[in-house]
């Protein structure tokens, strides 16, 4: 049975899910990471970040997390990264 071309093709199924669980279980970490590290920034930046804003900068998308990480670097206040995540929507 183990022979079988089902039961390879079926095993080999199971084996390309696992790969994906594990890629995308991998971003999920990675995103996290990245919003960790652009909070922490922020905090040294500008000060303390309330929580309503640090759950604004936390549903951003990759690409603006990005983006915000570059922003930052000019921000010397809370209303500056006000106004950068108002400038996002």
């Amino acid at each position: 049975m183990r022979e079988s071309v089902t039961y390879q093709a079926i095993l080999e199924e199971g084996r390309e899910e696992g790969r994906e669980e594990g890629r995308e279980e991998e971003r999920e970490l990675a995103l996290q990471r990245e919003r960790s590290l652009i909070l922490r920034q922020l905090t040294k930046k500008v000060g303390t970040v309330d929580e309503p804003l640090r759950d604004r900068v936390s549903a951003l998308s990759v690409d603006q997390l990005e983006s915000l990480g570059e922003a930052l670097l000019d921000f010397s206040n809370v209303a500056d990264l006000e106004a950068w995540l108002t400038e996002q929507n």
